[in-house]
């Protein structure tokens, strides 16, 4: 049922930034949705706790704001994996995720190269968090057009892992739109443990092993 509720919530986005309709309606449908707030907010967690359909250990997460299935803020990026250290995702960007008039915001863009760079990296066996993100935006992306997006883990020094990735219209698979390159840096075992002390769970996906003083 998270993933019917995020369906729900993203049409209702959609309708959102899309809508004409009267003040009137704006006011009662407003109601509407604080009424909403309010049931869900009955049984709620801190923003600190894993949800019960998360497994953080791989770093998959359902309210995720890029591929999130139980996200409203999610573009709904369909992601996956392989173990030689590449990723894929396809996504079909809306109105609510626009920069310029008709296009997808750059920061959408960036968020989703940065999404499959990760995720290529961990498929590769190697934790990390993002240390830089470079973005070369080649071509406007367009709304409403089903995107494809690649990525393949690259070199490995300490805890360093680099990665490429690029992002191309369905139709034009040659044609790309933009591209990425990524560092990703995995945390020291207890500093990890530290970052997500609050959550009350052992986190590996972002960490790696303790190395030698200067990896």
């Amino acid at each position: 049922m998270v993933g019917d509720l995020g369906d729900a919530l993203r049409e209702l986005a959609d309708a959102a930034v899309r809508t004409e309709v009267a003040e009137e309606e704006l006011a009662a449908v407003a109601a509407d949705a604080r009424g909403l707030a309010a049931r869900l907010r009955a049984d709620a967690r801190s923003p600190y706790e894993v949800a019960r359909v998360d497994d953080p250990e791989r770093a998959e997460r359902w309210y995720s704001p890029v591929y999130g299935p139980g996200s409203p803020v999610a573009p709904a990026l369909e992601a996956s994996d392989t173990p030689d250290g590449r990723a894929t995702g396809r996504v079909t960007v809306g109105k609510a995720h626009e920069g310029p008039l008709g296009l997808v915001h750059g920061g959408v863009v960036a968020t989703l190269l940065d999404h499959v760079l990760a995720r290529a990296v961990r498929a590769a066996g190697h934790g990390g968090l993002t240390a830089t993100l470079t973005v070369r935006y080649r071509r406007p992306v367009r709304l409403g057009v089903p995107l494809l997006l690649d990525a393949e883990a690259g070199t490995v020094q300490g805890r360093r892992t680099t990665a490429t990735a690029r992002l191309v219209a369905e139709a034009e698979p040659d044609v790309v739109l933009a591209e990425a390159e990524g560092l990703f840096v995995a945390m020291r075992a207890a500093r990890a443990a530290e970052v997500f002390a609050a959550t009350g769970r052992s986190i590996g996906a972002w960490s790696a092993p303790d190395q030698p003083a200067g990896d």
